[in-house]
């Protein structure tokens, strides 16, 4: 199954496991709790989709690579302890509490939170003296004498051997007591979570146009040459800041991340070309209503790779517009929440000293907030929202301690003003998208109509999580039309492959 497909299935397994019945026992006997055993090619996202579902779950989570360790940070160093046998006290030999079981229960402590997920990489690979440690905690959920704690879903991940000369094969006794999940690389699986991500446009575009070097790995005499998943977004993120920095980035630059040379190269020559057809096609004046005929007319004899390119430049300036209005509706929702809950107590019971209460709910808010983001259940995004929703509480209580406002009536009345401005912001963003939606199609339908860069445009709307969250709040007519046509499409397609088949 693809990346998305086992992230699915992981969250169910953590619902299954912690549901509870009406005695507050765990419906699935701790015992029978299977380890999860993700078995995937390198760079595909295992460790990464731990991180999503940790804070999707709202559970803890503690993650080790099992190579990192010898067999006594494992299972804990010896010692000798005296036990009372027939009457008569004796030496025995003991354990003190493993390495990684005491980090479970100091995220308990740190975190406040019971339930979590214990996730140990590279299980496969362990050294001959670990390896024991490792099959007993597969099959006992303990690290010598010391057990996990119930709650805590334990993942494991490990490569297959044709990527790893150092992988050992579990025995059908260990493999009998795991829930195994294979893991195959897949773009588009990937690509739903990279638009999410911000992916930097020029990697979407060129995987786009050359899906195979999404995922490519080959051994030669001079040792793997290979491009991840992981490579590709370790190279957006440096992309990004180098965009900022004003430094270049070339050939050199991106085999370093994308260390599959002749993929590098492709890659580095793609993006100059990227840089030109958006300096030349001049997509921002297009977005803005101003097409020019004669780039039209360019686009239209252009080559197909071109074409696509052009098409993936415009999807990705419509992505950013997407992102930066569902962002800020997310924000103005979660504000919303925070100011209707102090409405009432405003207006009521704290009408006489309304800045004492209202800087309550600011210091509640701040509160929730660090918790949150020391159980580590925040997205970078939620925590800048976070971030920016406090900003707006700590300069509305500044304006007001100012004014000395002492009516609980006028503070609400002034925080509605300062909420509706807010709104106004958003509701500005949102049109000026659905205009650029609107431009793209008229710049797309004058260029392609009815050619297979308006199928690509449309398919990309339907991946893009920003695109998709917008276009449920935008009616856009040509996007629904089109949406019919290509779905026509793929319908008459289908029933024609069935009855050759047939």
């Amino acid at each position: 199954m693809n990346i998305k497909r086992a992230k699915e299935e992981i969250k169910n397994t953590i619902q299954a496991y912690l549901l509870k019945d009406s005695y507050g026992e765990y419906e699935i006997p701790v015992t029978a709790q299977r380890p999860v055993l993700l078995i995937g090619a390198p760079g595909i996202g295992k460790t990464q989709i731990m991180e999503q579902i940790a804070r999707e779950c709202g559970i803890a989570l503690v993650s080790y690579t099992i190579t990192h360790h010898t067999r006594q940070s494992a299972i804990g160093l010896p010692f000798i302890s005296k036990k009372i046998f027939d009457g008569e006290e004796r030496p025995v030999t003991e354990y003190t509490m493993s390495e990684i079981v005491a980090s479970v229960y100091e995220k308990i402590e740190k975190t406040g939170i019971s339930e979590g997920i214990l996730f140990i990489d590279e299980i496969n690979c362990v050294s001959e003296t670990l390896a024991p440690a490792m099959l007993q905690f597969l099959q006992c959920k303990t690290f010598g004498s010391h057990e996990i704690p119930k709650g805590w879903l334990i993942v494991a991940a490990g490569n297959p051997p044709e990527y790893n000369k150092s992988v050992r094969e579990f025995d059908v006794v260990t493999m009998d007591r795991v829930k195994k999940i294979e893991v195959e690389p897949d773009f588009e699986a990937w690509k739903e979570y990279a638009y999410q991500a911000g992916v930097h446009p020029a990697v979407m575009s060129y995987l786009n146009t050359r899906p195979g070097n999404f995922y490519r790995m080959e051994s030669t005499v001079d040792g793997k040459m290979f491009a991840t998943p992981r490579g590709w977004e370790d190279l957006s993120r440096i992309l990004t800041v180098y965009e900022k920095i004003k430094k270049p980035l070339d050939r050199d630059v991106a085999v370093q991340y994308i260390q599959y040379p002749k993929v590098a190269r492709d890659f580095a020559n793609y993006l100059e070309l990227f840089y030109k057809y958006r300096t030349d096609y001049q997509l921002d004046a297009i977005l803005q209503g101003h097409m020019d005929e004669n780039l039209v007319k360019k686009a239209a004899h252009a080559s197909f790779d071109e074409r696509l390119s052009v098409t993936g430049l415009l999807l990705s300036r419509l992505n950013t517009a997407f992102r930066e209005t569902i962002a800020m509706e997310k924000e103005l929702e979660e504000l919303y929440s925070v100011l209707t809950e102090a409405k009432e107590p405003l207006c009521g019971a704290q009408k006489d000293q309304p800045l004492v209460y209202f800087k309550e709910v600011r210091d509640a808010y701040a509160l929730e907030t660090a918790g949150k983001k020391r159980a580590e259940l925040l997205t970078r995004e939620e925590d800048y929202r976070r971030r920016n929703i406090l900003d707006f509480l700590d300069s509305c209580l500044l304006t007001l301690q100012k004014r000395r406002e002492e009516d609980g009536e006028a503070v609400f009345a002034f925080l509605r003003k300062q909420f509706g401005e807010r709104k106004a912001a958003y509701e500005e963003s949102f049109d000026a998208s659905a205009r650029m939606l609107e431009y793209a199609f008229d710049f797309m339908e004058a260029v392609f109509k009815g050619g297979q860069e308006l199928v690509i445009f449309i398919t990309e709307l339907n991946t893009g999580y920003h695109a998709v969250a917008f276009l449920q709040e935008y009616d856009c007519e040509r996007y629904y039309r089109y949406n019919k046509e290509l779905l026509f499409r793929e319908k008459s397609r289908d029933i024609l492959r069935r009855i050759e088949e047939l």
